[in-house]
């Protein structure tokens, strides 16, 4: 049995199978009972194909399109308008300019002209009754109206199937369909012959029982599909943030209305055809509309931003225009429908077997229908009467063969393969309690066969609430944590080098200081940026006075490869600055000078660098994440196309933030360990730091190995071999780094490996785990949409009861098949031993079914 399974029924993966493997088992099985019912829950083929090619087609619609803009661009500005636009009357007195069909075409057509003959985004936002700068009024009724207008922004979806659909799927069981025929000529055989009610308790039986099967297998899977439709509706929640009334928000994307100003960054995606208002470096990924890999640079020249695409690098604020099915995306969705997971590799294997007892059962039904038959003819032929037939021979002769069709339904397995669908829906649902969103069902079945976790550290196994505890400014190292007044502490200092400070810190940063409705500071950002501006603000800074006092000329954010981030501004007087901050050694390193406590301007000598260095080491030793804060003066002549200067620098100070280690993931660990499962930090933090938090958390190990990035990327094929089991930590490392681990404990060391990741670069690696699991607090759209399961409070912990749930999984099948197989084989056995030995069967068919 185990080499035709592996023949017919191998090649299936728990993620990425080929169609081709897919295809392959489902004609092995040739005829199944019901089909439909078996291949309910699993990808329709044909439907795949058929999206594939509608994908095809709109994404060369695209591409034309983009095209044509660009070609457009060369001479726009030379054209007359050709026609005046009308506004409709509705949308006039509503108090609009512009209408949903004229913005739809404008952004969808990458329509140039038309979007300078309505004189801008600018314009338009004025057309559409909303500020750049403080959004859309909120009040009731003109949301109200605005949502009439111009429409809400969510997608038509397919109505959900009612019971009886359910009830009528059950009923198209080929066996089920022969034994009612059955039942029918048994009522009217048994009533002609015997009269009612007497004839018709056999007929009546074998109905009653059909529809007790029947509507015991609706039932089950009408409550199966209520659980996909809850955990779909918690795939779907999506949030941005948003500007209404002047205050930032977060929003659901399904709450978006057409003239909200939207804040996009890394790892977004776009949740609504819209216009670019201002914004740095940003480049989109159009992959998913136009097929195109390369990312596409939207600024003010090129400002069209279509929905479903994600945001590759830099930041920016968008103006929606066009929202739900008028929505590039939208369109896509209406020729659009779902293809359904992939099978999971063990209910292919279980649908092998059910084949193959299918088999066995019709041989058996087949011989205990010869032999029952044969029976019957020897006793006639015995007592002389074969040539004279009555009804009770008639009724006995279909009797047999109701039997002999109710042993195919009772050997056939059917429920083997739905029971793995029904035991992994059940485990979805009780992860969800347990704040895991499971996006594939294969995940809950592999995560159970798990042997390796590479985690994240910050916000995985720590808090991701972090605070600046430790500051070496100028040399002189200071304390802040839960002090009051931080700003006395280097009251010393001079007044320069604290506006110097403060001028990093405000302007070189992805986060943001905004007041909410009750009048309350709020900031906003990663958790590494909160700590830095907290850190600003509590030394006495004015978030809003330090922007307005210069103007943002280029922004380079965060890169995870790069490990910095940095900004040129230009000053009252003309001049550019340049501001980074990042990983400590690595900004160290792009440092030449540094400020005194004096304030001045002095070379780097070698003891100064050992000073900074120690100071580094120190910090990372206390289990804290440092970054170095720098500037230089950018010579004149310096344009926003221009890189920022990555040498040079001028060292401000290092910070020491504190991100404590989450409650019970030492426990975890140690559970993960006597599970046989593996736990690796990977980090992009200094090895110091990473090595404190895994010995804190019980990863780091006597006879493990910590190892940097850059050293790991040196190791040849050979040396990855010897070394990668013995790897418990990897920091310093990049996103290649951590997809180069994963490959290898796959493919050459036949690991099964789960991979925590948060970021748009962490992608790839989510992608080639076995299971990718993405944080659902800090976690980017692009690394959700590219996971099995989404951590929804990004807590350690919830990892490892991910993995009990995948082994409850197995359990549960287990007990299953005991029992199916238990009571189908008995019931099996004793009709065909008896009807062989006895020439009559001891259960009837209603007794059987």
């Amino acid at each position: 049995m185990e080499s035709y399974l592996k023949e017919n029924f191998g090649g299936v993966q728990p993620k990425h199978s080929s169609e081709e493997a897919l295809g392959r088992w489902r004609k092995v099985v040739g005829v199944v009972k019901n089909p439909k019912r078996r291949f309910r829950f699993t990808a329709n083929l044909d439907k795949r194909s058929e999206v594939t090619a509608m994908k095809k087609k709109n994404n060369e619609k695209l591409r034309v399109a983009v095209l044509v803009s660009k070609a457009a661009l060369q001479f726009v500005n030379s054209l007359a308008p050709s026609s005046e636009y009308k506004v409709p009357a509705d949308v006039k007195a509503a108090g609009f300019g512009i209408c949903a069909e004229e913005l739809s075409s404008i952004v969808e057509g990458h329509d140039l002209k038309k979007l300078k003959l309505h004189g801008g985004v600018e314009s338009l936002a004025s057309k559409l009754s909303t500020s750049e700068s403080d959004g859309l009024a909120t009040s009731a009724d003109k949301l109200a109206k605005r949502q009439e207008l111009f429409g809400v922004n969510k997608f038509a979806e397919a109505a959900s199937r009612g019971f009886w659909v359910f009830v009528w799927e059950a009923l198209q069981d080929m066996t089920l369909m022969i034994l009612a025929a059955c039942a029918f000529v048994s009522l009217i055989v048994g009533i002609a012959t015997e009269g009612w009610p007497k004839g018709a308790h056999d007929g009546l039986g074998i109905v009653a029982s059909i529809l007790l099967v029947v509507f015991v297998t609706a039932s089950s899977d009408y409550r199966q599909s209520l659980q996909f439709k809850d955990l779909d509706k918690e795939k779907k929640k999506i949030t941005v943030q948003v500007t209404r009334s002047g205050y930032r928000q977060k929003l659901s994307i399904y709450d978006l209305l057409a003239g909200d100003v939207v804040h996009l960054s890394i790892g977004d995606q776009v949740p609504a055809d819209g216009l670019f208002l201002s914004g740095f470096s940003l480049l989109i990924n159009e992959s998913s509309l136009t097929g195109e890999s390369e990312p596409v640079a939207v600024n003010a020249e090129n400002p069209f931003l279509l929905s479903g695409t994600k945001v590759q690098d830099g930041s920016c604020k968008m103006l929606i225009t066009t929202v739900g099915m008028r929505t590039q995306w939208g369109k896509l969705m209406a020729t659009l429908s779902e293809g359904g997971d992939d099978e999971t590799p063990l209910q292919v294997k279980l649908n092998g077997v059910a084949t193959i007892i299918g088999k066995i059962g019709l041989i058996f039904a087949v011989v205990t229908f010869a032999v029952l038959t044969e029976s019957l003819f020897r006793r006639k032929i015995s007592d002389g009467t074969y040539l004279s037939w009555t009804g009770d021979d008639a009724l006995e002769l279909l009797e047999f063969f109701a039997i002999a069709v109710t042993i195919v339904v009772v050997a056939v397995p059917e429920g083997l393969p739905l029971a793995v669908t029904l035991s992994l829906a059940f485990a979805m649902k009780k992860m969800m309690n347990d704040k895991a969103l499971v996006r594939h069902l294969a995940a809950c079945e592999t995560m159970g066969s798990a042997t390796s976790i590479c985690s994240d550290k910050t916000g995985t196994l720590t808090t991701n609430h972090m605070t600046v505890v430790k500051a070496c400014i100028c040399g002189k190292i200071k304390e802040v944590d839960g002090v009051s007044d931080t700003k006395s502490l280097f009251s010393e200092l001079p007044d320069s080098v604290m506006m110097m400070l403060s001028q990093s810190i405000f302007n070189n940063t992805g986060g943001d200081v905004v007041f909410n409705q009750d009048g309350k500071r709020e900031i906003l950002g990663t958790p590494t940026e909160t700590a830095i501006l907290e850190f600003g603000l509590s030394l006495g800074g004015d978030f809003s006075e330090v922007r307005k006092a210069s103007t943002l000329v280029k922004v380079e954010p965060f890169n995870s490869a790069k490990k910095r981030m940095g900004v040129v501004i230009q000053l009252p007087g003309g001049a550019l600055r340049a501001h980074c901050k990042g990983a400590s050694e690595i900004i160290l390193a792009s440092c030449d000078k540094y400020l005194n406590e004096e304030g001045n301007v002095v070379p780097l000598d070698k003891a100064t660098i050992d000073h900074l260095n120690a100071t580094i080491d120190s910090f990372a030793n206390e289990a804290l994440r440092t970054l170095c804060l720098a500037y230089m003066e950018v010579p004149d002549g310096f344009s926003a196309n221009d890189q920022i200067p990555a040498d040079g620098y001028t060292c401000i100070g290092i910070v020491g933030i504190k991100d404590p280690v989450r409650p019970g993931v030492k426990e975890s660990v140690a559970i993960c360990r006597s599970a046989g499962i593996t736990v690796r930090m990977v980090t992009g933090d200094n090895i110091n730091t990473a090595k404190a938090i895994a010995r804190e958390c019980g990863i780091l190990t006597e006879g493990g190995i910590a190892i940097e990035g850059p050293d790991f990327r040196t190791k040849t094929e050979e040396e990855l071999t010897q070394l990668i089991p013995k790897i418990q930590v990897m920091a310093r490392s990049s996103p290649l780094d951590k997809h180069t681990l994963v490959k290898h404990l796959r493919t050459k060391l036949d690991e099964v490996v789960a991979v925590t990741g948060d970021g748009t670069n962490d992608a790839p690696a989510l992608h080639e785990a076995d299971i990718g699991l993405a944080m659902g607090i800090a976690g980017t759209e692009v690394a959700k949409e590219s996971a099995d399961v989404i951590i929804l409070d990004d807590n350690f912990s919830t990892i490892v009861t991910v993995a009990k749930w995948g082994r409850s999984v197995y359990i549960n099948i287990q007990k299953f098949v005991q029992f199916q197989l238990t009571v189908n084989v008995v019931a099996l056995v004793v009709n065909f031993s008896s009807a062989c030995l006895t020439g009559s069967a001891p259960l009837t068919a209603v007794q059987l079914l």
